[in-house]
């Protein structure tokens, strides 16, 4: 009987671990999404000027990026279309972790979702820019990430071993969370 505490104890330190990291994920996204480029004081202020940029045409910034001229524009552009998809990936990860519900389709429009209400909130609140192809590459992001679980459930057929490979990965992470999270000044 021991042992099984010591196990149950063992899934216990994991799952808060693996939900530790994943709300330090989500402040992460928080504040490269919705704080970035403004702080939340400048947010409020009721005499912020606001410069709103909306695409709703899907691939228009990304044809712009590509048939570019410009080296910053390419840059950026590649920084822009990476980004979008990178910082994506662990929700797609943590919620097939997560959620009882596995289904790709489930997960993938949660996603969108999330993608489409971050962006909306950009839009109103004119911080960023709101553009669809960001909801697009957020959800390959997001897919990547899906399919990322899918693999490790694949080489493992184990959840308690997919788990515990997503939990090192998470710690092996976790310090350039923080660090992004609490050191870098974003203002993109």
């Amino acid at each position: 009987m021991k042992n099984g505490n010591i196990l149950n104890e063992r899934e216990i330190i994991k799952t808060v671990f693996l939900y530790g990291v994943f709300l330090c994920y989500v402040l992460f996204l928080f504040k490269l999404l919705l704080l970035s480029r403004v702080s939340l004081l400048d947010l409020l202020n009721s005499q912020r000027t606001l410069e709103r940029s909306i695409n709703l045409i899907p691939f228009y910034s990304i044809k712009e990026y590509i048939f570019s001229d410009s080296a910053t524009i390419k840059n950026f552009a590649f920084a822009n279309v990476v980004g979008n998809i990178a910082i994506f990936i662990p929700l797609g990860t943590y919620l097939s972790l997560f959620k009882n519900d596995k289904r790709v389709k489930t997960n993938l429009l949660f996603i969108f979702i999330v993608s489409l209400f971050i962006e909306i909130i950009q839009g109103l609140l004119g911080i960023g820019a709101a553009d669809i192809d960001d909801i697009i590459l957020n959800g390959l992001g997001g897919f990547v990430g899906i399919l990322g679980y899918k693999f490790l459930w694949f080489i493992l057929r184990d959840e308690k071993k997919v788990r515990t490979a997503i939990t090192i990965l998470s710690a092996i992470g976790l310090p350039v969370l923080l660090y992004l999270l609490f050191v870098v000044r974003l203002r993109l």
